[in-house]
């Protein structure tokens, strides 16, 4: 702050409210202080309701009066022009204009004069230098943080701080920094919300807060007596904002909300612009920008926006009391479903790795789209579920895909259609991948069942494909990997769709390492391998190049095997397929251990137990794999003390993701 004031002779902290502009220019202020000889003067202008006023506020601030032989400008230049000052002219926006004008005519009589604003969007006049000010930083909810992380981020040191204030002997604990974070959380890190929540402490537990942030307008609605009005409390405070949009603004601000999450441009232009053309769209959407309702969010992509939770909750109330909110969950429905069906036709191609990230992006969006459909339009829910399965399983969101196919396929009626085939083929899949061999079986049969309707009407091969393989993969895990080889390659003859025919190759693969067929195991993987690497496709490529690397190193080439495994380790990272790189660490493991280099081994162990542990692996679609495990355990064992096998797994036990892959790369 001392360098931009240095820099320029405008400074305008901008940001929602309760972000804690006010705080912040207090604070900057007292410690620029002494390079000004005639002192810091802050003129409140948040109870200013008439922007003719402005200049009497401001006069008054600095302890002038009116001189009927004079206009006050003058009167307000003559002081100030002669003085080193700074001017601290708090909350602006509702007088923006009035502000600007004032502050530039100011500044260009008064050459020693500085001037350090506040308001949710910034004055808009030469010279002006604009910090914008985002909610204080939180915790992820998941994974858990530890507890002597947690104070490291300010949204709930700031809890803390005020928890402690309000209950004397409130500390974070074990106990409580679950329910902590999530409050945080809930409260997008907020400083007035925080700060009101914390003060509910008072009266109820935080397990009891948490439950009650359903409603936070309700429950935050008490905050300190000596606050403005506006601040009071959180509904205050954004109902100042809302009040402060134009009508239109105030129209999109509740049309915006219909998305969750953040959302592109694009998408905002067709859900949202009904009877506002797309460039109107654009214009409204940085006039909201500017008045820090709208967040630009950091994006690799499309640009892309997303409002607080809070002023989404806010917005969501304005206009579902309107007659339009059932058409733009309608629309918003149908862009996502565009969006699924989009990512399934482009998915085995060389753009996949640009559709995990899009999709993971948009998983809230996704999420809200499935939700509202499985009510409206429950055929919508199943096709939308099928077309986003492979991004499930590539992303270890199969429990996720799981429930929400099943919910849609409960809540379709059976008729007989290739698309209820797939929906079904996909929750089969899906059950195998959890392992539950039970329903994986009984939902292949029902695609069956299906299908064989289908058959009566229209014979449809790719329908059948789909079949065999949910009954092939099925009977692989229920220890039939006979029956498993003879229903894959019926689909593999039958396959059309790549996604699904490399999935049935790579099936196959497994099956003969079951048996016990590594010769033909390897020629499936290598099928897998060269289909999907002539598409540019990444996640079949990563799944098959483990089972190439297990093949080589099973037969002694462990230099090929740590390359292949690398390779495919490099993959799962960009993938950010954590499950598959955890195999890959534990397999390099194996290698370190024979390669002499047996702390080595036991810090790969831990890593790979420490990421495969964060999204659940797959491991026993590798059924020889825990035999290995535990033969690297007992040959490091025996090399190291127990001491140092400990500190070698604690090593690898603390590494993140991006840190695993680089120790095991030995980048």
């Amino acid at each position: 702050m001392k360098t931009l004031l240095a820099t320029s002779r405008l400074v305008t902290l901008t940001g929602i409210g309760g972000v804690g502009k006010t705080r912040l220019a207090l604070r900057a202020a007292a410690e620029v202080a002494a390079d000004f000889p005639d002192g810091v003067r802050l003129v409140e202008l948040g109870e200013l309701r008439d922007a003719s006023s402005l200049m009497d506020v401001v006069a008054a601030g600095l302890d002038l009066r009116d001189e009927p032989t004079k206009p006050l400008t003058e009167v307000l230049i003559d002081f100030l022009c002669s003085r080193k000052l700074l001017l601290v002219l708090d909350n602006c926006e509702h007088v923006v204009d009035a502000a600007a004008k004032l502050a530039e005519t100011l500044l260009r009589a008064c050459p020693d004069l500085r001037i350090m604003a506040t308001s949710r969007e910034a004055l808009g006049i030469g010279g002006e230098a604009v910090l914008r000010l985002s909610p204080l930083a939180f915790p992820e909810v998941d994974p858990e943080p530890t507890l002597g992380g947690l104070p490291g981020f300010d949204a709930v040191a700031l809890f803390a701080e005020r928890a402690a204030a309000a209950l004397p002997g409130f500390q974070l604990t074990e106990d409580n920094k679950a329910t902590i974070t999530q409050i945080c959380s809930r409260l997008d890190g907020l400083p007035l919300a925080i700060e009101l929540a914390a003060a509910r402490l008072r009266a109820m537990s935080p397990e009891q807060l948490l439950e009650r942030l359903a409603d936070r307008y309700a429950v935050l609605t008490h905050g300190s007596r000596g606050a403005p009005t506006r601040q009071q409390t959180l509904g205050w405070s954004v109902g100042w904002s809302y009040d402060l949009c134009t009508p239109a603004e105030q129209q999109l601000w509740g049309r915006l909300s219909v998305f969750a999450g953040s959302f592109e441009l694009e998408a905002a232009e067709d859900i949202c612009g009904g009877d506002v053309g797309p460039e109107d769209v654009d214009d409204l959407i940085t006039a909201l920008v500017d008045k820090s309702i709208l967040i630009r969010a950091e994006s690799t992509g499309p640009v892309r926006f997303r409002l607080l939770e809070t002023l989404r909750d806010y917005g969501r109330e304005k206009i579902k009391a309107t007659s339009e909110y059932p058409e733009l969950r309608r629309r918003h429905l149908g862009w996502y479903q565009r969006l699924a069906r989009d990512a399934a036709d482009e998915w085995f191609s060389a753009r996949q790795i640009e559709w995990i990230k899009r999709l993971d992006q948009e998983m809230p969006n996704l999420r809200e789209a499935v939700e509202f459909s499985l009510t409206n339009s429950p055929e919508a829910a199943a096709g939308m579920a099928a077309e986003l399965s492979p991004f499930w399983m590539a992303h270890g969101l199969v429990g996720e895909g799981r429930r929400w196919l099943d919910q849609a396929l409960a809540r379709t009626p059976a008729q007989p259609t290739y698309e209820r085939v797939e929906a079904i083929y996909y929750a089969s899949v899906l059950a195998s991948l959890q392992g539950d061999v039970q329903e994986a079986a009984a939902r292949a049969r029902e695609a069956q069942e299906v299908a064989e309707q289908l058959a009566g009407q229209l014979a449809d091969p790719a329908a059948h494909a789909l079949v065999a393989i949910a009954d092939g993969f099925a009977a692989m895990l229920g220890g039939d990997p006979d029956r498993a080889c003879t229903r894959l390659d019926e689909a593999v003859e039958a396959c059309g769709n790549l996604t699904i025919l490399a999935s049935a190759q790579l099936l196959l693969a497994r099956a003969h390492e079951i048996r016990g067929d590594a010769a033909e195991a390897l020629v499936w993987n290598e099928k897998v391998h060269a289909l999907a690497e002539s598409h540019g496709e990444s996640v079949h490529r990563t799944w098959a190049l483990l089972g190439i690397g297990l093949d080589s190193w099973l037969r002694g080439d462990r230099h090929h095997a740590a390359n292949v495994f690398k390779q495919g380790l490099r993959l799962a990272k960009h993938l950010d397929d954590r499950a598959t790189a955890a195999t890959y660490l534990e397999a390099l493991a194996w290698i370190a251990a024979e390669d002499g280099k047996p702390a080595r081994a036991v810090a790969l162990m831990g890593a790979a137990e420490t990421v495969g542990r964060t999204v659940g692996n797959y491991v026993f679609l590798f059924p020889n794999l825990p035999v290995f495990h535990d033969e690297c355990d007992r040959r490091t064992r025996d090399a190291l003390d127990a001491e140092a096998y400990e500190a070698a797994h604690e090593e690898g036990r603390s590494l993140r993701f991006d840190d695993a892959v680089a120790y095991a790369l030995v980048e």
